[in-house]
C-alpha cells in the first residue's frame, strides 16, 4: 500500500498554485528549473499550475513510486494573495 502525501492547491478565477517547500524542491533537484510564474514567501514556494507544478508532480512520482501525492484544494472567488508575493528565483 502506498504512503500518501497532503500538498496543497490554492487557485483563484485566473491561476493555481501547487504549495512545497523549498527543501521538497531541492530533494528533487528542481531547485533551479522553476520559472519565475512560481511565487516564494519563506520557505514555501507556490508552483504555477501549468509548467512548474507538472514537473514537481512527475519527478516526485519518479523519485518516490511508493507515495501518492493527494491534494487539498483551496480556492478563492477574488484574486489570490499569491499573486503579491515576490517570483521564485532559483538557488
Amino acid at each position: 500500500m502506498k504512503k500518501t502525501i497532503t500538498k496543497t492547491f490554492y487557485s483563484d478565477p485566473g491561476h493555481a498554485w501547487l504549495k512545497v517547500d523549498i527543501t521538497d524542491l531541492v530533494d528533487l533537484g528542481l531547485e533551479r528549473s522553476i520559472t519565475a510564474y512560481s511565487y516564494r514567501r519563506g520557505s514555501s514556494v507556490f508552483l504555477e499550475e501549468d509548467q512548474d507544478a507538472t514537473a514537481f508532480i512527475k519527478r516526485h512520482q519518479q523519485k518516490y513510486p511508493n507515495y501518492q501525492l493527494k491534494f487539498d484544494d483551496r480556492h478563492t472567488d477574488l484574486r489570490s494573495k499569491i499573486r503579491s508575493y515576490p517570483p521564485y528565483i532559483g538557488s
